[in-house]
C-alpha cells in the first residue's frame, strides 16, 4: 500500500538518477559553501575585535609616553611596591600625584599583558576620569587608584564580550553600577581583563583574544573565569581588580595566582550592568567582588563601595555600610574546619594548607572544631549542577550559535550538547561503574518543568537551614576549609568542572567566602601526589592528579567562610590568617 502511495506521488519510471545525483551534489556543495561563509563571518568578527584590542594597546603606549613627558622622574618601582592602603594615603595627602600612579600602572599592565595576554581593552577615557576626580570637592576613599575590571563588567563605550562572538556587537551605553560607584569614590578604571569563552569555566581562554597564562608558571592556567584579573594582579599590573563568581570564579584565580579575593553575599554589591550568558539563572547565586594582593586592600575596597551612592543606584542592595569595628576586632573566634569535602579528595598541598593554618590559629588562642558539610554529593550534583543548568544548558548552548568552541571548552560543551534522553541512558549505564559521573550526567538534564524548578528552589532553602543548624549547634563564628589548587595545567578545567565542589558549595548557600594564600607547593607534596587515588578512582580523580602535578613553588591557599551579610567578619578572619602566616614566615 505504501509503495502504491509513493508511486502516485513520485512515479518511479520518471526518476532520472543522474539528475537526482546532480541535485544531491548541488545541495551538499551549498551546505559546504554556507558553512564556509558562516565560518568566515565569525572569523571576520573575531579579527575586528582583535584589531580594536590591538588599537587599545597602542593607545596605552601613547598615554604612557604622554604621561611620562608631563611627569618626568616618576618613581614607578616605588609606586608599584606600595600596598593599596599606603598608596591611597599618599594620593590623598598629595605626596604622590594621580598622574604618576596611573602612568606606573598603565606601563606595568602593558608589560604584563605582553607576557601573559591578560588585558582585552584599555579604558581610554581614564585620563578624563582622572581630571574629573581631581575636580571633585571631596576625595573619595579610592582617590586616584587605578582599578582593573573583568571583561563583562559594563563600562560605557566598551564591549562586554564574555569571550563570545554573539556579544561583540554590544557596546555598553552606560557604566555598570559598580563602575559608577568606583568613579564616585575617586578610582580610575583603566583596563578590562580576559575571560574564558562564556565564563562558565575556570580556565582563561577564548578564540577572540586567545589564552591568558599564569604569570607564575606559563604552563599553568591562571584560573577563571576572572583569570585575566588574577594574572594581572599577581604580576603587579594592577593592585585592585574586580571579578565575578558563580562557582568559584573569583576564588579559583585567587588560589591559582596567589592573591586574595572575596566573594561577597549575593546583593551585598550590585551586579547591575554585567553581561551574562545565563541571565535569569537564580538557582545558584552569582556575585561580584574584589581581588587584590592583600586583605586590607579588599577591606578598603568594600568600605569604599558600601556607600550611599551604591544604595541609591541599586535599591536592591541592603543599605549596610562597612562595619569597621567588626573588621578590626581582636575577639577570639570559634572556627569550624574541614580538610576534605568528600566529593573530591584534596591534593596534598590543599590538605596541608588547611592543617598548618589550623595549627597557627589554635596556637593563637582560637578554638578549632571539626565540621562536616552535610550531604556534599547532594549539594554538588542536585543543588549546584542541576540548578546551574536547570534548563538542560539550553540557554548557555544558545550563546554558542554563530561561534566556534574554544578547544579548552570542547569537553564541557560536548557533554552539555548530548541530548537529554541520551544523558539519562548514559547515566543509567555508568551508575554501577562511575557513580559520580553518572550523577553529574543526570543533573545536567536540568529540572524538566517549572513545578520542579520551584521544588528545586525549596530544596536549596531547606539545605541552607540544615547547614545553618549544624553551624549553630557547634556555635561557630566562621569556617576554614580548602580551595581547589594548586594551579592546573592548561586545558584541564574544562574536563573537571565538577572539581569546583570546594567553592560552589558557598554559591549554593550564598555565604561570603574569601581566599588567602598561605604556603607553596613543596617537593614532599609532589611526591605524595604520586600516591593520590581520589575518593572514586574514576577518570575525574585521575585527571585531577594530572591537572595539579609539576607545581613545586606555586602558591597554595585556604578558604575562609562566614554567614550571609558578614563580609566584615569574613575579612577579619582572612586578615587573622594572613597575619599569622606572615609572622611565621618572618620568624623563619
Amino acid at each position: 500500500m505504501m509503495q502504491e502511495k509513493l508511486g502516485e506521488l513520485l512515479p518511479l519510471e520518471k526518476i532520472n538518477p543522474p539528475a537526482v545525483l546532480a541535485v544531491a551534489c548541488t545541495s551538499a556543495a551549498t551546505i559546504v559553501l554556507w558553512k564556509w561563509v558562516a565560518h568566515r563571518s565569525i572569523q571576520k568578527k573575531m579579527e575586528e575585535a582583535r584589531r580594536w584590542r590591538d588599537d587599545s594597546l597602542e593607545q596605552m603606549e601613547k598615554v604612557i609616553w604622554k604621561l611620562k613627558q608631563k611627569n618626568p622622574g616618576i618613581q614607578s618601582e616605588f609606586i608599584l611596591s606600595l600596598p593599596l592602603t599606603e598608596l591611597a594615603m599618599k594620593l590623598k595627602d598629595e605626596s604622590l600625584s594621580p598622574e604618576s600612579v596611573l602612568y606606573a600602572y598603565i606601563k606595568k599592565a602593558l608589560e604584563v599583558t605582553q607576557e601573559v595576554n591578560c588585558v582585552t581593552d584599555f579604558i581610554h577615557n581614564c585620563e578624563e576620569q582622572l581630571q574629573e576626580v581631581k575636580r571633585q570637592k571631596e576625595k573619595g576613599l579610592l582617590y586616584g587608584v587605578p582599578v582593573s575590571i573583568k571583561d563583562h563588567i559594563g563600562c560605557k563605550g566598551h564591549i562586554s564580550t564574555g569571550g563570545l562572538v554573539q556579544f561583540l556587537s554590544r557596546v555598553e551605553a552606560d557604566d555598570s553600577v559598580i563602575v559608577k560607584v568606583l568613579k564616585k569614590q575617586g578610582a580610575i578604571p583603566f583596563v578590562k581583563t580576559n575571560v574564558p569563552q562564556s565564563m562558565i569555566n575556570y580556565d582563561c581562554s577564548n578564540l577572540i583574544f586567545g589564552p591568558t597564562i599564569n604569570p607564575l608558571n606559563h604552563k599553568k592556567t591562571p584560573g577563571g573565569s576572572s583569570g585575566g584579573e588574577g594574572a594581572l594582579i599577581a604580576a603587579g599590573g594592577s593592585l585592585l581588580g574586580f571579578g565575578t563568581d558563580v562557582a568559584g570564579s573569583i576564588r579559583l584565580p585567587s588560589s591559582f595566582c596567589g592573591i586574595c579575593g572575596l566573594k561577597p553575599t549575593g546583593s551585598r554589591l550590585s551586579t547591575l550592568g554585567l553581561a551574562s550568558p545565563i541571565a535569569g539563572m537564580k538557582s545558584v547565586t552569582a556575585t561580584i567582588g574584589p581581588m587584590a594582593r592583600d586583605v586590607d586592600s579588599l577591606a578598603l575596597c568594600m568600605k569604599a563601595l558600601l556607600c550611599d551612592e551604591l544604595f541609591h543606584l541599586d535599591p536592591s542592595v541592603p543599605p549596610m555600610p562597612f562595619n569597621e569595628e567588626i573588621y578590626t576586632s581582636s575577639k577570639l573566634l570559634r572556627i569550624g574546619y574541614y580538610e576534605d569535602d568528600g566529593y573530591f579528595e584534596p591534593s596534598p598541598s590543599m590538605r596541608r594548607a588547611v592543617r598548618e593554618t589550623k595549627h597557627l590559629l589554635q596556637n593563637s588562642g582560637h578554638t578549632l572544631i571539626p565540621f562536616d558539610p552535610p550531604r556534599i554529593n547532594y549539594v554538588v550534583d542536585e543543588l549546584f549542577t542541576r540548578g546551574l543548568y536547570a534548563d538542560g544548558a539550553v540557554t548557555l548552548l544558545g550563546k554558542f550559535k554563530g561561534d566556534i568552541v574554544d578547544p579548552n571548552l570542547k569537553s564541557q560543551i560536548n557533554c552539555y550538547s548530548i541530548p537529554i534522553v541520551v544523558k539519562r541512558i548514559l547515566a543509567f549505564i555508568l551508575k554501577p561503574v562511575y557513580p559520580r559521573i553518572a550523577r553529574d550526567l543526570s543533573a545536567l538534564c536540568g529540572v524538566g518543568s517549572i513545578k520542579n524548578l520551584w521544588k528545586h528552589h525549596a530544596a536549596v532553602a531547606a539545605y541552607r537551614e540544615e547547614f545553618l543548624a549544624e553551624w549553630r549547634k557547634l556555635k561557630l563564628d566562621v569556617i576554614l576549609c580548602p580551595v581547589l589548587g594548586p594551579a592546573f595545567n592548561e586545558g584541564y578545567p574544562g574536563k573537571l568542572f565538577a572539581a569546583t565542589s570546594y567553592t560552589n558549595l558557598y554559591n549554593v548557600l550564598n555565604f561570603p567566602a574569601g581566599i588567602v594564600p598561605v604556603s607553596k607547593v613543596t617537593k614532599a607534596d609532589e611526591e605524595e601526589l604520586n600516591h593520590y587515588r581520589g575518593h572514586y578512582g574514576d577518570p575525574w580523580d585521575k585527571r585531577l592528579k594530572e591537572a595539579v602535578k609539576d607545581a613545586v613553588g606555586l602558591p597554595v591557599a585556604v578558604q575562609c567562610v562566614a554567614l550571609p551579610w558578614q563580609e566584615e567578619l569574613c575579612l577579619r578572619f582572612m586578615k587573622e590568617v594572613e597575619t599569622l602566616v606572615h609572622e611565621t614566615k618572618t620568624k623563619k
